[in-house]
């Protein structure tokens, strides 16, 4: 039997009596609500209630405000913007219980969920965030449950019932909303469904914050499932297949694959791709690096990008340069997988090339123009007034502030060696560099994601990145971040007593 008729037949079982169905085939209706209607499976009549949360109060909405989908389930008419109906939000709440109904098994309630999922594909965005808010709202643990249990552990503790109580709590916290979403993990295409759920979901969180319980909860899963112990390391080359090859072109964040010679350039003799892959998504890059080989520590992206540049002599490279790391899964926010990534490579190019003795990036610094142009006043203040003088000769302008220096910056490239501009970039961009949010973190993103790794700030790099998004983002300046494999513990701690790992170039030039 072909696959497709067999997930007709089973969906056609869950099907209401009022669906036509020819030939054993659910005849589908064109509309996604009367779809919602003939595809979402209805629960057999329970012996037993299925778990729901508990009852909740319902307030008067405000004229205009948004309903939770507790006050729009006990209403009878539908308000304003409101997708579904309140019967056809009953309805959608209704199947999304049977998936998680204790009564069937996980084969049966993964067939239930798919058949959700079906529907939701030919959903509007809107019925869709419905959908999202009964996941969130609906699907919670029983508080007076979580509670007793809380209760009764802490009544055990240092008792011989201890243990046991301790299992008891843990079950408790654990919420309908987890076990429905590892109800959608059971079919086959389930983990791409809920990735993709997410990552449109992210872009809603900040405007409706009833649904970050459902974020979370995704978030939590996928730390689960997608843990680095279950993915896989893949090199990518030339000889892999064309449709993974197109995903490394759409996929790319740093810098833009522009053509077929130039994602060949890439994959050339001297270069190393690597991807993480989860089993369940055979075909999908999750996260990937590409690295580039040579003799030194790279300062330009010129010449890695050069297509006509001859490649490098193997034998002669001792330095593996990480010039691109891009995730490729907006859905799995949250989820690290650059750490795992980076240590996998080392060791694989270790391996393959043992005359390897440096590893390091040549990264963009992307926060870096936004910084300076918040704190541009607050950074001349740290010049002393012979420097500033020299500022405003370059310039011809006695009065030069902080307006003239943002503009001066914008011709960045034009700038000489001696050029004071040049001088004071570079030091801003050292401070900036070296500087944390009030939460202890580095305050640029891909500083943070390097240091929080272990490595530390190498090298800065005046004009590396030519491009308009580098001198959009940077004034063209690019940075090396050192990994060390014998101190990456140590810079670890460092980080988190607060201070950045610099090299002592770096800590020079910072004011």
């Amino acid at each position: 039997m072909k696959a497709p008729d067999w997930i007709a037949r089973k969906v056609s079982i869950l099907l209401p009596h009022s669906a036509s169905v020819q030939g054993g085939r659910a005849k589908l209706p064109k509309t996604p609500q009367a779809r919602l209607v003939a595809l979402v499976p209805t629960p057999p009549v329970a012996k037993a209630p299925i778990p729901l949360a508990p009852p909740v109060r319902l307030r008067t909405s405000s004229l205009g405000a948004a309903r939770s989908t507790h006050e729009r389930l006990a209403a009878m008419l539908r308000h304003g913007e409101e997708a579904l109906s309140p019967r056809m939000l009953r309805r959608t709440l209704n199947a999304l219980q049977a998936v998680v109904d204790p009564r069937v098994s996980e084969v049966e309630g993964g067939i239930r969920a798919k058949a959700i999922a079906r529907w939701y594909g030919g959903a509007t965005l809107a019925q869709r965030r419905d959908m999202w808010l009964l996941m969130s709202e609906q699907f919670v643990s029983n508080p007076q449950t979580v509670q007793r249990a809380q209760a009764d552990y802490a009544a055990a503790v240092g008792t011989a019932d201890e243990a046991a109580a301790e299992v008891h709590y843990r079950r408790a916290t654990v919420s309908p909303r987890r076990r429905l979403l590892q109800r959608f993990s059971a079919f086959p295409e389930g983990i791409r469904f809920l990735v993709d759920l997410r990552a449109e979901m992210l872009g809603h969180l900040k405007s409706d914050k009833r649904l970050q319980a459902l974020d979370v909860e995704m978030e939590y899963m996928f730390s689960t499932w997608f843990d680095v112990g279950f993915l896989d390391l893949q090199r990518l080359s030339w000889d892999s297949p064309a449709s993974l090859i197109e995903k490394l072109i759409r996929y790319e964040a740093v810098h833009d694959i522009v053509s077929w010679a130039d994602v060949k350039n890439r994959l050339d003799s001297d270069r190393r791709c690597y991807g993480f892959f989860h089993p369940r998504l055979p075909d999908e890059p999750l996260i990937f690096v590409e690295v580039a080989l040579a003799d030194a520590i790279a300062d330009s992206m010129a010449p890695l990008l050069d297509e006509s540049a001859t490649p490098s002599d193997l034998n002669k490279a001792t330095a593996a340069i990480f010039y691109s790391i891009s995730n490729t899964q907006p859905g799995l926010r949250g989820v690290s997988f650059g750490d795992s990534l980076i240590k996998r490579v080392v060791e694989s190019l270790k391996a393959e090339f043992p005359r390897l003795k440096t590893f390091a990036t040549l990264s963009p610094i992307p926060g870096f123009r936004g910084w300076l142009s918040k704190n541009a006043v607050d950074t001349l203040a740290r010049f002393d007034g012979s420097e500033r003088a020299a500022l405003g000769r370059a310039f011809g302008n006695s009065a030069f502030g902080a307006e003239q220096m943002m503009q001066a910056a914008d011709r960045a490239a034009e700038l000489d060696l001696k050029s004071p501009l040049r001088k004071m970039l570079l030091r801003s961009a050292a401070l900036y560099l070296s500087s944390l949010t009030p939460d202890g973190k580095p305050l640029d993103g891909v500083a943070r994601f390097h240091l929080g790794n272990g490595a530390r700030i190498e090298r800065l790099h005046w004009g590396a990145d030519g491009s308009a998004k580098g001198r959009r983002q940077s004034f063209g300046l690019m940075v090396n971040y050192l990994y060390d494999p014998k101190r990456l513990d140590r810079n670890r701690a460092l980080l988190a007593q607060g201070k950045i790992p610099v090299s002592a170039e770096i800590e020079s030039l910072a004011l």
